[in-house]
């Protein structure tokens, strides 16, 4: 085989469903017909024991419950939290030499602890980077974000293969900087409406950490959502992340208070941000120095212009501008 090329049809055709679950030990699937396996999700690791469907005679499976669906280069893809190129390549090396090397199937121990890409709770490096990205796609004009900004955090319409194809991806970063995940924005009602890894813990990250601590302001602004967060850099101010929700884990609290000494809260402008930024503020209460931007009811800082974020931030902030 050509070196970087993989055959994904000829893995797919040599590779079985049931021998891929038996690799990841997913030994207790009910089998409802004498091709069709049911039961708990293994890429989720969810309760409900109906939600995961086999076809074994079809060679593919179904999470109703996470969305997961697909063949064995899926599955393995979900599990591994890796490309479906990288995951024809695992199970090359698996099925057809005799084993895989150590360093390629779950840490070689294949324990379900380390099923999702976790390492001891924490989101485990990408083995991977996604190539032919689109910073300058029409979607993200809609959005008002400039292809200079779409291009400095990496976000694009992704054309590639793979679970996040046909979809705008953000690349999402541990504290450290280094790539964990990719966020996938669908570019219509087809849900799911974002589409991480299973098993990514948003609760160890904060979008935009380790740009922002690089900033090294006294003063940080959170804000919910990536494309808020895209928005407030954009209009100026480096120094912002986004929760990628409404709750402050232990984690980002944390990695808040060991950076910052002032938080700006600028949360949606619905009955969601507003009962955040009450709860938010009182976690924070004594901890560190709190101030608010309030953006109207109803909206939200990605909807708003340069000059309306400017306005709003700069009692709290000042003229701490892009340069």
């Amino acid at each position: 085989m050509t070196k970087g090329w993989v055959d994904f049809r000829a893995v797919k055709a040599a590779v079985s469903m049931a021998e891929v679950l038996r690799r990841y030990k997913v030994d207790r699937l009910r089998q409802r017909r004498p091709d069709q396996l049911e039961g708990c999700c293994p890429i989720h690791r969810g309760g409900r024991v109906d939600a995961f469907h086999v076809s074994l005679s079809k060679n593919a499976f179904q999470c109703f419950a996470c969305q997961a669906h697909g063949n064995v280069l899926d599955f393995v893809a979900a599990m591994e939290h890796c490309s479906i190129r990288e995951a024809a390549r695992r199970l090359t090396h698996i099925f057809r030499m005799g084993g895989p090397p150590a360093s390629l199937v779950c840490g070689a121990s294949h324990e379900r602890t380390n099923w999702l890409g976790k390492n001891d709770g924490e989101n485990r490096p990408l083995p991977f980077t996604l190539s032919n990205i689109d910073s300058s796609h029409a979607y993200l004009s809609t959005r008002h974000l400039l292809p200079e900004t779409a291009a400095l955090f990496g976000v694009g319409f992704y054309s590639g293969p793979g679970r996040m194809s046909g979809r705008v991806v953000i690349p999402i970063h541990d504290p450290q900087g280094r790539l964990v995940a990719y966020a996938g924005r669908a570019l219509d009602s087809t849900p799911p409406k974002y589409r991480l890894p299973a098993g990514f813990l948003k609760s160890r990250v904060l979008f935009n950490f380790h740009r922002a601590a690089a900033w090294e302001q006294p003063a940080v602004v959170v804000v919910e959502g990536y494309f808020d967060c895209l928005q407030v850099h954009q209009a100026g101010y480096r120094s912002v992340v986004a929760l990628m929700g409404t709750a402050l884990s232990d984690v980002a609290e944390k990695l808040l208070l060991e950076k910052f000494r002032r938080v700006i809260l600028m949360l949606d402008g619905d009955s969601s941000g507003r009962g955040a930024t009450e709860r938010i503020a009182a976690q924070l209460a004594g901890k560190c120095s709190v101030g608010f931007a309030m953006v109207a009811t109803g909206s939200q800082p990605d909807q708003l212009e340069r000059e309306e974020i400017r306005e709003l931030l700069a009692p709290s902030l000042g003229n701490v501008m892009l340069r």
